[in-house]
């Protein structure tokens, strides 16, 4: 039942609002399919961020993605945390490593959601930043790369998303926005710098396609 409504809310309800309402121009994701696993890394503007990625998955893959967020902030209070589980479909993570939990580690966390099946998307820079304005990537990500190798993480760039929800204001406003995938890429590196920094240009690369 979730899994059906999930796939109506994203395929229906939140992608023609974000493509006919707000402007978001969806790239093709088709390709996702051929992935048995996949971590989705984009820069992070807006919390219209998460939504538009789900929005832009394929149907049959949207129940086995979950986007990473801050347990801070979307896992504030009990309720809250019930909704963004079960409407977004998220893995709540803490910001920072946990030495004292090590079952509460962010990279623990992530590294089993990966083991059970599951997709991740991930938003290294941590917080949202100014609108379009790509951020240094942190490493937790590589570290969960390093420890699951035959996962391919796509890089992907949004673009205006911080001008139709900027961080800090809740109202929505219609903007021209675009979504953009690379392609698959497989690690290659067993160092977490280098893997971060390949990301991070695969990013840019993206933003200076879109331009």
């Amino acid at each position: 039942m979730r899994k059906l409504l999930l796939i109506f809310i994203y395929t229906i309800c939140i992608r023609y609002f974000l493509k006919y309402i707000i402007g978001v121009q969806f790239d093709n994701s088709d390709f996702l399919l051929k992935e048995k696993q996949f971590i989705i890394v984009a820069n992070h503007n807006s919390h219209l961020d998460a939504l538009s990625i789900m929005a832009s998955l394929p149907g049959s893959l949207i129940h086995k993605v979950k986007p990473v967020a801050a347990k801070d902030y979307f896992g504030k209070t009990r309720l809250k945390e019930k909704l963004s589980n079960y409407f977004i479909n998220t893995l709540l993570i803490d910001r920072k490593k946990n030495t004292e939990n090590p079952e509460e580690d962010p990279v623990y966390k992530m590294d089993q959601v990966l083991k059970k099946g599951f997709s991740l998307i991930v938003f290294p820079e941590g917080s949202r930043g100014n609108p379009d304005i790509v951020q240094p990537l942190k490493k937790g990500v590589a570290y969960v790369l390093l420890s699951n190798k035959k996962v391919n993480y796509i890089p992907a760039y949004l673009k205006g998303m911080g001008k139709a929800l900027p961080k800090g204001d809740n109202l929505l406003v219609p903007h021209t926005a675009s979504l953009a995938y690379g392609a698959p890429r497989t690690i290659h590196s067993e160092d977490a710098q280098e893997i971060i920094n390949q990301m991070q240009a695969d990013i840019f690369e993206l933003k200076e396609k879109d331009l």
